[in-house]
């Protein structure tokens, strides 16, 4: 059976796109429970001007968070669908 699971220093750095190509910027670091260890969000590096006009939830220090429920596909890119971030 193949194994699914990415590393975390897999993931940090890799450019995220919308489905439809637009660039919303890097993955700088991810969220997550800590009890159960589910994903929560993926914090954004970079975020381009498309990204901020996104109306995104911010951290506390104003970085922006995609809800890691959006994404479809992990590869050489990370793949969200913009339905799921407005």
């Amino acid at each position: 059976m193949q194994d699914n699971k990415k590393l975390f220093s897999s993931i940090t750095g890799k450019m995220i796109v919308t489905k439809e190509g637009k660039r919303l910027g890097f993955v700088r670091d991810i969220t997550f429970e800590t009890k159960s260890g589910e994903l929560i969000n993926i914090i954004v590096k970079d975020s381009t001007p498309y990204t901020k006009n996104l109306n995104l939830e911010k951290t506390n220090s104003h970085e922006l968070l995609i809800p890691y429920s959006a994404i479809i596909a992990i590869g050489d890119f990370i793949i969200v669908s913009e339905e799921d971030l407005i």
